[in-house]
């Protein structure tokens, strides 16, 4: 070969190798990840839903990248970011939080692949067709939820059994609000209580919450299953400390937090299976064939330390029960 040649072929070479890393950068598949909670909160979820990914073979920064969109708690927001994402052109979008997400989601896009993730009845809610068969183009994963509202009150009766009086606390924007008070009301009858149904819509609302309920002068209060609930639960565990009220949520991180106990599933379930799906979608499943998931398993943690605190006994059937107990 004559020297000219040769510089010619590395010439051209050269110049296909910026070529070759374009398509390659190209090529790799993009997860919209839309929250309605900010990152510090959703950090811990997060890892749950990078461990699913890399269980199909993902991993963030090799092989799939990911773009976050975080309403930081207004949820007017999220049909802004959903369209974003929608604009991006991303392969399948994440919801995270809210399940107003999933709804904004569904509402911005026919085609792409949507995960959500809620702790209410995704058919009642009327984002799915059926569990089985989903139909349009979204699944997700589901828990129990407003199943397990009347457990939880009765279990926060049973420490604490000279109270009349109850509380609840709910999201009236939820969409599941309205069942959640319906099956707290119930219960509360059927054990004899008198219960008030009190509601936050942010943040900024719990110390009022609070105050209320020494007003009221509850025995113990249900935080009820909502995204908002969920992503501040170690604060309304605190606020549980420092109020002195027996109180009880779904997630552990409340009980951690100092709250009397948390009775439901695993948010780190979840989300780990929501990265499994992302990653099964990724591969060229359809959302239409990947059955909605249901998170069954339920976990009883009871703070035994903040028991003690308020000079309530935990009976011992109850803690032998329990998967944990922190003392």
């Amino acid at each position: 070969m004559r020297r000219r040649e040769f510089i010619g072929l590395l010439g051209g070479a050269a110049a296909a190798w910026p070529l070759a890393a374009r398509a390659q950068q190209a090529a790799t598949p993009v997860i919209g990840y839309l929250s309605s909670a900010s990152p510090d909160q959703d950090a811990g979820r997060l890892r749950a839903f990078r461990q699913g990914l890399s269980e199909i073979g993902y991993v963030e920064g090799r092989n799939v990248a990911i773009e976050y969109r975080w309403a930081e708690e207004q949820n007017d927001r999220l049909p802004a970011l959903a369209a974003d994402l929608v604009g991006r052109q991303v392969a399948v979008i994440a919801v995270a939080g809210q399940v107003l997400g999933a709804f904004a989601a569904k509402a911005a896009t026919k085609t792409i692949p949507v995960i959500f993730l809620t702790g209410g009845d995704p058919v009642a809610l009327g984002l799915v067709d059926s569990l089985n068969r989903p139909g349009g183009n979204l699944t997700g994963v589901t828990t129990l939820s407003a199943e397990l509202e009347p457990k939880r009150l009765e279990l926060l009766g049973r420490v604490v059994p000279t109270a009349k009086t109850m509380a609840a606390l709910i999201n009236r924007t939820n969409p599941n609000a309205a069942i959640q008070s319906r099956e707290l009301e119930a219960a509360a009858r059927t054990l004899g209580l008198k219960l008030h149904v009190l509601d936050a819509t942010s943040e900024r609302d719990f110390d009022g919450v609070f105050a209320r309920l020494a007003e009221l002068r509850a025995g113990g209060l249900v935080v009820a299953t909502d995204g908002l609930f969920i992503s501040r639960g170690a604060h309304l565990g605190a606020l549980a400390v420092r109020h002195a009220m027996p109180a009880i949520f779904q997630f552990r991180a409340f009980a951690e937090a100092g709250g009397l106990m948390s009775y439901g599933g695993s948010l780190a379930d979840m989300y780990r299976q929501s990265g499994i799906y992302a990653g099964r979608i990724l591969k060229g499943e359809k959302p239409v064939d990947l059955p909605v998931q249901q998170v069954t398993r339920v976990e009883l943690i009871i703070n035994l330390k903040t028991a003690r605190t308020l000079g309530f006994d935990v009976p011992p059937e109850l803690l032998a029960r329990a998967d944990e107990v922190i003392e």
